[in-house]
């Protein structure tokens, strides 16, 4: 089949998560593909097949990766929420194999961790959330080279051994720009009108009730709040209100802060 989406749904929480994602999904384009890889069964009705999980030996979503029946693949994180219509998206994958965004948080060091290569801080992580590909022989090769690092690195963490990968391969790749993963949700304060059209939104905060966390988040509002709020207590971490004030350089609260989080 030409084109679909996937999620990989390990537990019954996971799953209902997933759902929630392709839920929103379908509102905005009813007549997409869905595919849920999943070790749960499913009452049906929202996804087009239920798929096992692939004993594979290394991380479900680069094994459900591969076996993906569809020509060109999204694959959604569950803790996602589809906002607008996906629009030409999938014409990228007419140039390139692969399309990605950047992870935020780039200057830590969980964030700049590598496996083997010590790359240039403008060339961090990717976010592994959200991954557009489509089924050439040289995607199927680094899926199954990055299948074969997750194993070999022993991280939890996929993006590691990806950053590295991506770096070293001829893979033909362009990185997305934020409104596809659109991990730091306090951006849509930030941007004027015309700068952007948020179309996936991405955020943990979407699974904090499987972390201990009181709540299930279920709206963007929700998530716009407890983002501002987090971003309020990032700062105030460092003695910092959340923006500098009118006429104040910003440059140098940022150079304080990295600072402080180095010492």
């Amino acid at each position: 089949m030409d084109k679909g989406v996937i999620y990989v749904a390990r537990g019954a929480e996971y799953l209902d998560l997933a759902r929630a994602s392709a839920e929103s999904l379908r509102a905005v384009e009813p007549g997409i593909s869905i595919d849920v890889f999943t070790d749960q069964p499913d009452r049906g009705g929202l996804f087009d097949r239920i798929l096992p999980i692939p004993d594979s030996g290394t991380r479900d979503k680069i094994a459900c990766m591969r076996v993906s029946r569809f020509d060109r693949t999204l694959f959604l994180d569950c803790d996602t929420l589809v906002v607008q219509s996906l629009g030409d998206l999938w014409n990228l994958l007419d140039r390139f194999d692969l399309a990605l965004c950047h992870d935020v948080r780039r200057t830590s060091a969980l964030i700049r961790q590598g496996w083997r290569i010590d790359t240039p801080y403008a060339f961090p992580q990717m976010n592994s959330g959200v991954m557009l590909y489509r089924k050439t022989p040289a995607m199927q090769t680094f899926l199954g080279d990055w299948a074969d690092a997750y194993v070999q690195a022993d991280t939890a963490r996929d993006q590691v051994t990806l950053r590295d990968l991506l770096w070293s391969s001829d893979l033909r790749f362009y990185v997305l720009p934020p409104e596809f993963n659109l991990r730091r949700i306090t951006e849509l304060d930030a941007w004027e009108p015309l700068d952007a059209r948020p179309t996936i939104i991405h955020s943990h905060r979407l699974l904090q009730h499987l972390r201990g966390m009181e709540g299930r988040v279920r709206s963007l509002a929700d998530l716009l709040t407890l983002e501002r709020h987090a971003l309020a207590t990032e700062w105030a971490a460092h003695g910092l209100p959340p923006r500098a004030a009118e006429g104040e350089d910003p440059l140098p609260r940022f150079l304080l802060a990295q600072r402080s989080a180095r010492d």
